[in-house]
C-alpha cells in the first residue's frame, strides 16, 4: 500500500503532466516556463524540479504520453475493423474529430518540431510509429494485403499528412481521400 505522501506526490505529477499536455498547444513547446506550468498546476515552481529532472524531460514525458494515448486508439481499430475498407474508414473518421488546430493536433505538431532538436524524444516518437506501423502492417498482412508494411507505412503517412494539412486549412475533405485509401489497401 502506498503512503499518504507518496499518493499525493503521484497527484501533483498528474497534475504537472497534465498542465505540460494544456500548455504546449496554447503557448509552444519552448515558451513553456516553470513558472508558467507550475501555476497551472497549481504548484510552487520548486516542485516541478523536485518531480522531473528538467523542462524538457516534463514536458517529453507529457507529450508522448499523450501521444502513446491516441495511438492506442488507432491499435483498437484494428480490433474492430473486419476487413481493410472498415480499418481505413475507423482511420478516416477519427480524423474527423481533429481539424488541425484542436490541442491535441498542436500538441503532435509540437513535439514534432521540438524531435527535429531532441534525439531522445525523437527516438520515443520512432518507437511509437514504428509500433503502430508495424501492429498494423501484420494485421494487414493477416487481411491478406500485399506489401502489407509498406502499405501500412503509406496509410499512416497520409493520416498524419492529412492532419497536418488541415491545421494549414488546405486539406481536401477525408471523404474524398477513402476512395484513394480504400484502393491502397484493396485486397489483392
Amino acid at each position: 500500500m502506498r503512503s499518504p505522501a507518496a499518493a499525493r506526490g503521484q497527484e501533483v505529477r498528474q497534475r504537472l503532466l497534465a498542465a505540460a499536455v494544456e500548455l504546449i498547444p496554447e503557448r509552444g513547446w519552448t515558451a513553456v516556463s516553470t513558472r508558467v506550468l507550475a501555476e497551472r498546476a497549481g504548484v510552487t515552481p520548486s516542485v516541478v524540479h523536485y518531480h522531473f529532472p528538467s523542462m524538457p524531460a516534463l514536458l517529453s514525458e507529457a507529450a508522448i504520453t499523450a501521444m502513446r494515448m491516441i495511438v492506442s486508439e488507432v491499435d483498437g481499430m484494428t480490433e474492430t475493423a473486419g476487413s481493410p475498407r472498415e480499418l481505413v474508414e475507423g482511420l478516416l473518421a477519427s480524423v474527423a474529430q481533429y481539424d488541425g488546430a484542436d490541442p491535441m493536433s498542436l500538441l503532435f505538431i509540437e513535439t514534432y518540431l521540438a524531435a527535429t532538436r531532441d534525439a531522445g524524444l525523437r527516438a520515443q516518437i520512432e518507437v511509437i510509429i514504428t509500433g503502430v506501423r508495424e501492429r498494423i502492417g501484420e494485421w494487414l498482412a493477416g487481411q491478406g494485403i500485399a506489401e502489407s508494411g509498406e502499405t501500412a507505412a503509406v496509410l499512416l503517412a497520409a493520416i498524419d499528412g492529412l492532419l497536418l494539412h488541415r491545421g494549414l486549412g488546405s486539406a481536401p475533405d477525408p471523404a474524398a481521400l477513402g476512395i484513394v485509401l480504400r484502393r491502397l489497401i484493396a485486397e489483392g
